[in-house]
Parts: structure tokens; sequence; C-alpha cells
């Protein structure tokens, strides 16, 4: 086992290193960059990579991160664990999606590998590319409803092998593992350019950030990556499985009305729907009923609509339209 070099961090085998992947410094003179965090490990292993807010309003992967730099201990560690905490850092300091001082290139998570002389936002994800696929063999890219959703436990995947292992990996909590619409233009999609593995996970939201919620999201994040590094050999202990993984794809369910939107009662996350069953309905402010939204086919919503004002268009419901089981 060497010492790990990302960014400015370098920590030898068995030890933990912060520091920061640079990029420019702004016009005001402070730096823009993104913080990083190295633990390797005493014994040989592979390089897990767990990335935190691509988007500024999702910090579900920094408590993450927090976690998982308290609980892996570098002395027992095989292989060696990359903590961004956060990577959009202007997103993230005005709890936005993306960088409000870059609107050319807004939404990080579409713009990968980025350009090293590109618009803003293009020179960070080019400078964190060009780390993760040089150090990592494995990334966990963190995700979440952010300010108009809550999301709940579910994982976006493509076919390749690798990272077919790796979303099983996380454990019993992730039964739900769609086929990606966008298998380029994120960490996901350069690391299987390059060869490796890489998932986009989905979990929290608005409605999960009351300090018991998120808490609750954050150590249901970590225990993941920890099944995974168990998993992979990296720490001791048994790593566990979900007993059924669906499979299948997404689709984004649009209000039909603008109004007060509800959803129904007695509906919940991933559990079975029929086609046509209601999700949710929409009344105007006189309390008359003037939309409605359906199920498109059997299948499980995922994802909700926090904010009960509602304009036509508006996205209101994550729906999983399944197709069997991973394991069939």
């Amino acid at each position: 086992m060497s010492a790990i070099t990302v960014g400015t961090a370098t920590a030898a085998p068995g030890e933990i290193a912060n520091g920061r992947i640079e990029v420019t410094a702004m016009a005001g003179g402070a730096s823009l960059g993104m913080p990083v965090i190295v633990i390797n490990g005493a014994n040989d292993g592979p390089c897990l990579w767990v990335d935190g807010v691509i988007h500024g309003d999702e910090p579900e992967g920094t408590l993450m991160c927090h976690l998982l730099r308290r609980e892996v201990d570098p002395a027992t560690l095989a292989g060696s664990l990359v903590l961004v905490p956060v990577m959009n850092t202007g997103a993230f300091e005005a709890s936005r999606r993306g960088n409000p001082l870059d609107t050319f290139s807004y939404d990080m998570n579409r713009i990968y590998p980025g350009r090293p002389n590109g618009y803003l936002t293009e020179r960070v994800a080019h400078a964190h590319k060009e780390w993760l696929v040089e150090v990592a063999d494995m990334n966990i890219a963190v995700h979440s409803g952010g300010e108009h959703s809550y999301l709940s436990e579910m994982i976006f995947v493509t076919d390749h092998p690798g990272s077919q292992e790796l979303a099983r990996a996380m454990g019993e909590a992730f039964s739900l593992v769609l086929k990606t619409p966008r298998p380029s233009g994120n960490p996901m999609g350069v690391m299987l350019a390059a060869g490796k593995s890489g998932i986009t996970v989905e979990l929290g939201g608005r409605s999960a950030t009351s300090p018991e919620g998120f808490r609750r999201v954050g150590r249901t994040l970590a225990d993941a990556a920890l099944n995974v590094m168990r998993h992979y050999r990296m720490i001791p202990g048994e790593a566990r499985y979900a007993a059924v993984r669906h499979k299948g794809v997404q689709e984004a369910l649009l209000a039909p009305a603008s109004g007060l939107y509800l959803p129904e009662p007695g509906v919940d996350f991933q559990q079975p729907l029929a086609k046509g069953d209601t999700i949710a309905r929409i009344f105007d402010v006189y309390g008359d009923e003037v939309g409605r939204i359906s199920a498109p086919a059997d299948g499980m919503f995922f994802g909700l609509r926090c904010l009960p004002s509602v304009m036509t268009g508006d996205w209101c419901c994550f729906y999983a339209k399944l197709d069997g089981t991973w394991d069939d």
C-alpha cells in the first residue's frame, strides 16, 4: 500500500488527510474548489469514492461523508475511501441546485466530463473528473429531491456488470434499482467511460430536513456505504442485501393543472400501484378538484413533490414503471 493523493490531500497508509481540489480564484479573491477527505487503509484493496452535493440543495451526501469520516478506521481498512462532502461549493453556499454565479453551465450533473477551458462549473466538473478517474475504482454519487421533492431509497444504474454489483452491495434499504435515463454527462458516465463502476443514489429532500429526518437519511446512506465496503472486504463484517431488487424505468408525472397539490390518503412510497390508481389530486383556490395524478402503469412511486402549491407542468411525482427484478 502506498500514499494516495487527491488534490492537496495526501494520506500515507493508515492515515486520514483533509485537503481540496482547487479550481480557480473568485473575483473577490476567495478560492473556488471542493473539500476532499482521503482515508488510506493500512492494507491493500480497492478505492471507493463518495460524492455529495453535486446539486447545492442536496446536502444529504455531506452528512453521509461526515459519518463515514468518523466511523471508518484506516488501521483496519483494506483499500481507500475518498469523500467529497461538497462538490458544488457555490451552489451549496447559496442552497441552490446550481451555482447562481454561473448561468451558462448551471446543472453540474449534466456537463461531465466538463472542460478545462469552459464555463465556470464546467471547469469545476473537469477538475473533479480528472482526480476521480485517476484514483477511484468505484463511485457513489449521492442525490436527493433537494428543495423540490422527497425521494425514497433508489439507485440509477446501467447494465455495466461492475456497477450492477455496486448497486446490489448498497444493501437492504435499496430495493429499487432503475435503468438510468442519463448514462453520460455525470460522474457515473465518466466512470463507465473509464471502464470503472459508478451509480447514482437518491434519498432525501426538503420534507426530510428536520433534525430527526435529516439524521435518518444520513444514517441510511452511511450504512449503505459501509455495507458496500463489507461486500468488497474493505472493512470487517458480513454484508447484507435486499431480498428483492425491483427494476424498471422512471417517468416524471407532471401537474395537469395549477392549484393546491394534495397526495392521496393511504398511498405511500414504494408500495405497489396498478395503472390508473390515484396518487394525488389538485384543487383550485375554491376547493374544487381541477386535476388528478394517476399511475401511468403498474409500479410504484419513489418521489413526491414537497410544496403544496403547484403550476401546470410542474413535476409532482417520480414514478417507477416496473419490469420484474434484477435477480430474475
